[in-house]
């Protein structure tokens, strides 16, 4: 059998990959601690649970728009008011199988063969693998640690060509837990507003912040790049409704019409009953947010300072989100019994194989340099895995 093209750069997710071999592992008998998942520990709110069940009740079955249905997308364009000080219409707003699924149709919908997007690193593993499957050229900028995992100005201004098409940002951001100030955002705007480049902006984990920071909206900073700009959300990390698979996305009409055509083409509208769920997670009261909030606040101190306690770790404090990327170059060479650790594929396999800990490799996110462990799980098993972690490192040959 012959496969198109474009299956060349494509390869499963490998977050999902390292979650299926852990459980696979686990349901061998192995005790395994899985740092993998990138969805919160804790269940579905009740009333949000309920709000479904009414649904089947009711008879909710049945096909809904496929843009979603008119109630979800007032919940959605209230959010935006209340919460970024953005308004949407209606024909603005699509309700999707998920903010992944959001963030394809619009890769579909922007990019054609050759255009070039531009993906700060690390990035978010599917973001590259979506502008493949579009026909586009992802252009990686490089960020550090030092630089708090994030793209300068001159970086982005540098990046632009005649080619370029989209530009993507991610804040808070997936793997590393960075994310931009205002005036960081601001700049950034700048350099982009009237360029012609699309801004994708996924803000899948805007909830989901520490310290007092606020994840703010780069289209709340700069309202002029509204025309300009994509905001992807969804109801996955903010409601601990992973499973559900409803995103959103609002932007300019046309380019959301064309997304709702290519929806129309492949899976028609998102789960009726969950959208149901969704509405009543956006209308609903709000508390369970700050709940998640102070549970993923103490495992990210604890698991931060036992990272950077490691001899060859170092460990970025992360503003939101719920990952640690921590750098890990400095065990690099060393060998765990006859094998070297080269980078960070032969750690994290390792790690798996010596320590049954599984981590995603940072070469999944363009920074071989780094892993990345998930503390969406609980303050027992993070005790347990980073024991193993630092047990492990301490045999390194």
């Amino acid at each position: 059998m012959k496969l198109a093209k474009r299956m060349e750069h494509i390869k499963p997710s490998p977050t999902l990959a390292v979650s299926a071999k852990a459980a696979a592992m686990k349901a061998q008998g192995i005790d395994v601690i899985g740092f993998g998942v990138g969805e919160p520990d804790f269940d579905t709110p009740e009333h949000i649970k309920q709000a479904a069940v009414a649904a089947l009740a009711a008879g909710f079955t049945k096909y809904t728009p496929v843009g979603g249905t008119d109630d979800l997308k007032q919940a959605v364009a209230a959010k935006f008011k209340r919460d970024n000080s953005l308004e949407y219409a209606r024909n603005e707003l699509l309700i999707s199988c998920g903010a992944k699924h959001s963030l394809y149709n619009a890769f579909q919908a922007l990019l054609n063969e050759g255009d070039e997007i531009i993906i700060p690193a690390p990035y978010w593993v599917s973001y590259p693998d979506m502008a493949y499957l579009a026909g586009a050229v992802p252009v990686i900028i490089e960020t550090g640690q030092q630089a708090g995992f994030k793209v300068t100005p001159a970086q982005v201004r540098a990046a632009i060509t005649p080619r370029t098409r989209a530009f993507v940002l991610n804040s808070p951001s997936n793997p590393t837990g960075s994310a931009y100030s205002s005036e960081e955002l601001r700049e950034l705007a700048d350099v982009l507003l009237g360029t012609g480049v699309m801004v994708i902006s996924d803000e899948i984990y805007e909830s989901l912040a520490y310290d007092g920071f606020t994840a703010t909206s780069i289209v709340t900073v700069e309202p002029r790049l509204k025309e300009q700009a994509l905001v992807v959300n969804g109801v996955s990390k903010t409601y601990s409704m992973t499973g559900w698979r409803i995103g959103y996305a609002a932007g300019p009409a046309g380019l959301i019409s064309a997304m709702c055509d290519i929806q129309s083409q492949s899976t028609s509208n998102p789960t009726s009953i969950a959208q149901k769920a969704g509405t009543a997670a956006l209308n609903g009261p709000q508390d369970c947010i700050q709940e998640m909030l102070q549970a993923f606040d103490r495992r990210r101190r604890y698991m931060v300072d036992r990272l950077n306690a490691i001899e060859g770790f170092s460990c970025f404090m992360p503003n939101g989100a719920f990952y640690t990327f921590p750098t890990v170059s400095g065990v690099f060479g060393r060998k765990s019994g006859t094998k070297v650790i080269s980078g960070s594929d032969d750690l994290a396999a390792a790690l798996l194989e010596s320590a049954r800990v599984a981590v995603v490799a940072g070469s999944a996110f363009g920074a071989d340099a780094n892993i990345r462990l998930s503390y969406a799980t609980s303050f027992e098993t993070i005790e347990k895995g980073l024991d193993r972690i630092e047990a492990f490192v301490k045999n390194l040959i």
